[in-house]
């Protein structure tokens, strides 16, 4: 084992994968794909990176951890995790998927925070080869120390040619505030708010439409979250272009084998990244469970 690009913190093992250590904690990688809809048939796009955090051989809810990091230390994990994603990803997945990453806005104090956080991940894509294409850079839904510095940082993203996505948007004002100032290529919908939209013809219509306004302004848009057949339904029904969730896929810990996925016709993606599509999961759509037997599993916390 080794430790990799000057942070200590990071341990490169022999079956290629990267792991962290934060205090007593060790730290992994696993990603969870997302499903683009094609044609009748679901085709993996992309992947979203989440951390594991363990404490020896015990799982520690991602939660939990990430409550008792406060202060700096926030902005050392936020840089830490996005690290082991990037190097993981350019060992494990498939090189025409795009990869998620998450940024915390609460960690931007200022500028020059802006600038150490783009220039550190700068630095790990020059290492991997990733193309900065492939990366979609998921801002999160807590509220920015600055927003200014967030803007600063979101436009500076932009222009080093990555895509932006704005997650858990709701129906709050803010939310719709936020995408008006970001600006993102895809918005992630919140689970919780579009299962209760689901629940009732007149929700449904008002998902539809919002589907409609952002796809008209070229945001593509992802339902995550999903746990039952019959929301895969509704949702392409909807015209959402992407899907996530428990019902498609698990996140898997690196190292992982995502052989079964599959490249693709590059026009599923509907842009220069080639789809993939795992075998057993291409006819999902049509797994159809009654509108009687709708119910919910306990969804786990994932970030």
């Amino acid at each position: 084992m080794s430790k990799s690009i000057g942070l200590a913190q990071i341990i490169r093992h022999d079956d290629g994968s990267a792991s962290g250590v934060w205090g007593v904690h060790a730290l992994r990688s696993a990603f969870q794909p997302i499903f683009a809809f094609q044609s009748g048939r679901l085709l993996v796009t992309a992947f979203e990176g989440l951390i594991r955090p363990f404490r020896g051989t015990e799982a520690v809810p991602p939660g939990i951890f990430f409550a008792g990091v406060e202060g700096i230390e926030r902005l050392h994990v936020e840089t830490l995790t996005r690290t082991l994603h990037l190097l993981n990803a350019a060992v494990f997945l498939p090189k025409e998927a795009s990869i998620f990453i998450n940024f915390d806005p609460s960690v931007f104090l200022d500028r020059s925070i802006s600038e150490h956080a783009l220039r550190d991940m700068r630095q790990v894509l020059n290492e991997t080869g990733i193309d900065p294409r492939r990366i979609v850079c998921e801002v999160t839904e807590k509220k920015p120390a600055s927003e200014d510095a967030l803007f600063e940082f979101v436009r500076a993203l932009k222009g080093g040619g990555f895509r932006i996505a704005v997650d858990d948007f709701g129906s709050d004002e803010s939310d719709i505030k936020r995408i008006r100032d970001i600006k993102p290529d895809i918005v992630k919908f919140d689970a919780h708010w579009i299962s209760r939209l689901m629940e009732s013809g007149a929700g449904f219509a008002l998902l539809k439409e919002m589907v409609a306004n952002f796809e008209d302004k070229g945001i593509r848009t992802v339902f995550e979250g999903l746990e039952e057949s019959w929301q895969l339904q509704l949702a392409e029904r909807s015209g959402a272009s992407m899907v996530q969730g428990f019902v498609l896929a698990l996140p898997e810990i690196v190292p992982a084998n995502f052989s079964h996925f599959e490249p693709v016709a590059p026009e599923a993606a509907g842009d220069h990244r080639a789809a993939l599509v795992p075998a057993g999961v291409a006819d999902a759509v049509a797994v159809r469970a009654p509108r009687s037997s709708r119910s919910f599993g306990k969804r786990t916390l994932h970030e």
